[in-house]
């Protein structure tokens, strides 16, 4: 979806709406669609800045990355975003320090698909975990120990750091 910034008032233009994306557009590679991106959002023009303020809610399939195991991860996330003429971007010199934050728009128009799928993209955590606590897998049998609660012994601590460890204790 674009928008052409000449059209674009002050009033501004809301927006409210599902978006389909693929998943492979995600950068979380084992991510999968449950559902479309719902996108809410404003975009006004003041003076030369385009203001977008928006929500956008997507449900989606992630790996555990200690468990391998799929699980859901909702996304509910707001986005405040600002942005300039990208003939101010040369000037860099002269702009204050808060303005390298914003964004630069170079065309009459921008695309909000690509807008929202940025957006996205940056709620991932860096390592999808199903829970917190979740114990992955045994590195003896290989099974989940979640659901097999597996009774392999595994030796919890290196026997040459045994007098360290009775340090700590006393």
């Amino acid at each position: 979806m674009r928008i052409d910034i000449d059209k674009l008032t002050e009033e501004g233009l809301q927006v409210d709406r599902d978006f389909d994306f693929l998943s492979e557009d995600l950068v979380e590679e084992e991510a999968v669609f449950l559902q479309p991106v719902h996108a809410r959002l404003e975009a006004k023009k003041v003076g030369q800045e385009i203001l977008i303020k928006g929500r956008l809610t997507v449900r989606l399939s992630f790996v555990c990355s200690r468990c391998l195991m799929p699980f859901d991860y909702p996304v509910d996330s707001a986005f405040d975003l600002v942005y300039l003429p990208g003939d101010l971007e040369e000037a860099k010199e002269e702009l204050a320090e808060e303005d390298l934050e914003r964004g630069y728009f170079y065309h009459r128009s921008f695309d909000l698909q690509e807008i929202i799928l940025e957006q996205l993209n940056l709620t991932f955590p860096l390592k999808p975990l199903c829970s917190k606590d979740c114990e992955g897998i045994c590195p003896v049998c290989g099974k989940v120990r979640r659901e097999s609660g597996c009774a392999c012994a595994i030796r919890e601590s290196d026997p040459r750091l045994v007098k360290i460890k009775n340090l700590n204790k006393s």
